[in-house]
């Protein structure tokens, strides 16, 4: 009975983790913070701080949304979450600006654009203002992941066909021509769309299991 409670225990908290990252994919299957998705993916090192910026937000903000579910008034708790949001955005754009100002220079505006991601209050609404703090917790970590992952691939793609480099190193044959396409704004839809593609191939029911997992 012991292990039986334990095993289901860590199912319970494993399963918002594994919805954000598969069935419940915020880019994939519900096609949310598209816009930053894809106008950081140019790089793959602008793509990984953006995506822990993200994991550190939204699981922050869901944590904290959670915690102050019963205290915040029904009326205000649109503006109450975006504030929380907005604090915890303000506390990434300021550890860049002081400790990685090139990057912070590089990713421009999209740091500031995470308050208006709709992904992060998505999950604050639908999830955090009627769960406990830890699962709230659990189910932002599992959204982000899900979010940098796949904008990992996205730059591992644009990259090196796009720049010919990889973290900033050459990775391609002398004499490759850099694909202007993949390097421009057009490019990242089109590395988005064969990520879909591929992902839909191998895992055919996952657009409509995020479908069932939303509601």
């Amino acid at each position: 009975m012991a292990n039986c409670s334990i095993g289901c225990t860590c199912n319970k908290l494993i399963k918002p983790v594994s919805n954000g990252i598969g069935s419940e994919n915020p880019v994939l299957c519900h096609a949310l913070g598209v816009c930053s998705a894809l106008a950081v993916t140019g790089f793959v090192s602008t793509t990984l701080v953006m995506g822990g910026a993200l994991l550190f937000v939204a699981s922050m903000s869901t944590l904290a949304v959670s915690l102050l579910r019963n205290v915040i008034p029904h009326r205000v708790r649109l503006i109450a979450q975006m504030l929380i949001i907005s604090m915890l955005v303000i506390l990434v754009h300021l550890f860049l600006k002081a400790y990685f100002y090139d990057m912070s220079r590089a990713l421009g505006p999209y740091v500031g654009l995470i308050i208006t991601n709709c992904l992060i209050l998505g999950r604050c609404e639908s999830y955090a203002v009627r769960n406990t703090p830890v699962m709230s917790f659990l189910d932002g970590l599992g959204s982000a992941i899900g979010y940098a992952l796949v904008l990992l691939v996205i730059s591992l793609i644009r990259e090196p066909l796009g720049n010919g480099t990889l973290l900033g190193y050459a990775v391609m044959p002398q004499g490759f021509m850099p694909i202007g396409l993949v390097r421009a704004a057009p490019g990242a839809f089109l590395a988005m769309g064969i990520v879909a593609w591929v992902v839909k191939a191998i895992w055919p029911d996952l657009h409509s299991a995020g479908h069932e997992g939303a509601h």
